[in-house]
């Protein structure tokens, strides 16, 4: 069993680069599916969630090949199957997302209920929802769900309950292709969604108000290709960002858009960090011991449940008590206990968590329970005295790439061994 073993009171130093974002580029991969032309993606990152997107419309027909180390060729027009196979769509939410588009371009779609990571139920219920607006039917059997529609979808106004991103993202999609203009309200307003509607534009579409809570997509008949660069992950770079600042550091993080990060860097700049915009990047530098503040985790753009987990971590020193609230997601505190092994004062009550801020962590086998929490789990190591043994790397593999080597590259002593 692999591992990644950290050796504490690690201080970053230098600067890193920004990989592309895994929650931008999943469903700009799902959206491929809209057009039998080919497309051109740049800046994917080399992630094990981005191999099971490109394995799922592979298996269904398509041509996924690399072009280099981070660039992708991907050409639908051969789709041969409308149900993409379980096994992958078991291990990744995000599979999911090819519903809508193929929905839209075939008129029929079977899909297994999706897996992911294990931080609380997560609905699809949104996603049929608006799948039913635009004149599919819907059944569900046996692990299944089956959308079937007559000729073309239409469009329609489509409510969401909560700004779910996921059922904004599948919604757009199939009303890419629909009959008529369909008007999603309360919808999701994340960076990622806009480059989704972006990627979708590149195509032919017509989506607008993107980034705002209501998106109105005008349906055409047929989409082409495209050539687009995916925007830079905002939460492998927060997660840098956190990591120099709860190690006392001083890191430029490149590759970032300063706006998508507004929550995170007003909350770091309150523990006492020092944030500065420069030219390629954010640089971060701290001295210890930082101060205690309270965070809430809201849908964009407030505090993003991602950076929940790596945040806590960095709390577990800070002076004085801290409070942190999910609101997003109810069992997203799994975290917790693998952080209270290395002496962290957290107690949980109901969706908060109270951390007391202590001197030190002291080193500990310690278990990834989720990808974020995985990340927290890293920052804890770098953070603690002596040596911090984290295993089932392969969740922190689903959305960090070469984070290990990254890490290296800032003067941490880090590496991955077999245990």
């Amino acid at each position: 069993m692999e591992a990644i073993v950290v050796e504490g009171r690690s201080r970053l130093q230098g600067r890193v680069t920004v990989s592309g974002s895994k929650n931008a580029v999943l469903p700009i991969i799902a959206a491929c599916l809209l057009t039998g032309d080919e497309c051109y993606l740049e800046d994917i990152p080399r992630l094990a969630d981005v191999d099971t997107m490109c394995g799922v419309i592979g298996e269904m027909g398509a041509q996924v090949y690399p072009d280099g180390v981070n660039n992708l060729h991907i050409n639908a027009g051969s789709i041969a199957k409308m149900e993409p196979p379980y096994e992958y769509v078991r291990r990744m939410r995000a599979s999911f997302l090819v519903m809508g588009p193929l929905l839209a371009r075939f008129g029929r779609v079977k899909v297994s209920l999706p897996g992911g990571c294990a931080i609380g139920a997560r609905p699809i219920d949104l996603h049929l929802k608006g799948m039913a607006a635009l004149g599919a039917s819907i059944t569900v059997n046996k692990g299944n769900v089956e959308a079937a529609a007559t000729g073309r979808l239409k469009g329609a106004q489509v409510y969401l309950d909560f700004p779910s991103v996921g059922a904004t993202e599948n919604i757009m999609m199939a009303a890419a292709l629909a009959e008529g203009t369909t008007t999603i309200e309360n919808a999701a307003g994340e960076p990622e969604i806009v480059d989704l509607a972006n990627f979708i534009n590149s195509l032919g579409g017509r989506v607008t108000g993107a980034g705002t809570r209501v998106i109105k997509i005008d349906g055409v008949k047929e989409l082409h290709g495209s050539h687009h660069a995916v925007i830079p992950d905002r939460v492998e770079a927060g997660t840098f960002m956190i990591a120099a600042a709860a190690t006392g550091g001083d890191v430029l993080v490149e590759n970032v858009i300063p706006t998508h990060l507004k929550a995170v860097m007003a909350k770091l700049t309150e523990t006492g960090a020092h944030l500065a915009e420069e030219e390629g990047g954010i640089r971060v530098q701290a001295d210890l011991p930082l101060r205690a503040v309270d965070i809430k985790t809201m849908p964009y753009p407030g505090f993003p449940t991602d950076m929940q987990a790596q945040f806590m971590a960095l709390l577990t020193t800070a002076r004085g008590s801290s409070m942190v609230t999910e609101t997003v997601f109810e069992n997203r505190f799994m975290h917790v206990n693998e952080l209270k092994r290395m002496g962290a004062s957290i107690v949980i009550e109901g969706h908060c968590a109270v951390i007391k801020g202590k001197n030190k962590l002291t080193g500990a086998p310690v278990k990834a329970t989720d990808l974020r929490a995985g990340a927290a789990l890293i920052i804890a190591g770098l953070m603690a005295e002596g040596e911090t043994s984290i295993s089932c790397v392969q969740h922190i593999d689903r959305g960090y790439e070469n984070l290990v080597a990254k890490l290296q590259a800032l003067g941490a002593q880090i590496r991955r061994e077999e245990r």
